[in-house]
């Protein structure tokens, strides 16, 4: 017997997430029956928003929104997730980031490679098994500051997201009701400028010329929610693959057939450049939509 498998936990069958039972079609378009929407959306980025100086390896800022059905996010994906923590922590109070988890930071300093592998290989199977629309946006900060543009990459995104939120809400006929969207708190600073920044996208300023039916939660980055987490775990998958498109991403892979595209449920996986998944600046190439 090798070293790594003396050292391998022995609890993980505690629970059986099994992510097959997460996918199922759990989001009709039907309308609200209240003031709220039947949606929820979490939001995360990857990247810092400055760009004076870049990081050469990571010159990229993401900003992610994941789109969940409000009844299969608290009844298959709530539940999935803590079970999982169960399994490789003994508890559910560790909340997940992507950042840690690859450096391995506090509670991810895994017994061995075979365990780091089995987290990542669970958690991934969660995410592909969970039900979600992706919604993003990446700028490239090399070009943005080649350009001469001095916005800030957040707001960029922001509006590209926030339009796209607006037409995938307009789908499922769901435009007449609130929809919230939760997205972590950065600093005092930060945070009123960015609900500064939103409230004027969502009163008309954007490309419809039309108040967005949206408001803005703000979460603080200790709080427990398994949304705001998957949002924290997809967002640099998105950069990774824009910078080096053909380096192995199972994670990207994955994410694929999460993206707001344009041939609907049928054509998963398809369609969603410049759809679900803008580029900013655009290549010279794309047609606008």
């Amino acid at each position: 017997m090798s070293d790594e498998t003396k050292s391998a936990p022995k609890q993980f069958s505690l629970f059986d997430v099994e992510p097959a039972a997460l996918n199922e079609n759990a989001s009709p378009a039907t309308p609200p029956s209240g003031r709220f929407s039947n949606f929820i959306v979490y939001v995360d980025e990857s990247g810092d928003h400055g760009v004076q100086s870049l990081d050469s390896n990571y010159p990229v800022f993401v900003l992610a929104f994941c789109v969940f059905y409000k009844r299969h996010y608290s009844e298959k994906i709530i539940p999935a997730l803590h079970k999982f923590k169960f399994n490789h922590f003994g508890h559910d109070s560790v909340v997940l980031h992507e950042h840690e988890i690859r450096k391995e930071k506090g509670e991810f300093k895994f017994q061995s490679r075979t365990h780091k592998h089995q987290f990542l290989s669970e958690l991934t199977d969660i995410i592909e098994a969970s039900n979600f629309i992706l919604i993003s946006c990446v700028i490239d900060k090399v070009k943005l500051r080649d350009k001469g543009d001095t916005n800030n990459p957040y707001h960029i995104a922001l509006g590209f997201c926030l339009e796209t939120l607006h037409e995938l809400m307009q789908e499922k006929k769901q435009d007449g009701a609130e929809t919230h969207i939760v997205v972590e708190c950065r600093g005092k600073k930060e945070d009123n400028e960015l609900e500064l920044e939103f409230r004027r996208m969502c009163d008309g300023a954007n490309k419809f010329g039309a108040k967005l039916p949206f408001s803005i939660v703000f979460a603080d980055k200790k709080v427990d929610s398994p949304g705001l987490q998957l949002a924290d775990l997809v967002a640099r998958p998105v950069g990774v693959n824009y910078l080096r498109p053909t380096q192995e991403n199972r994670a990207f892979e994955v994410l694929k057939r999460k993206f707001f595209c344009s041939g609907g449920r049928e054509n998963l996986g398809e369609g969603f450049e410049n759809w679900g998944l803008k580029v900013f600046p655009p290549p010279e190439s794309e047609k606008p939509r």
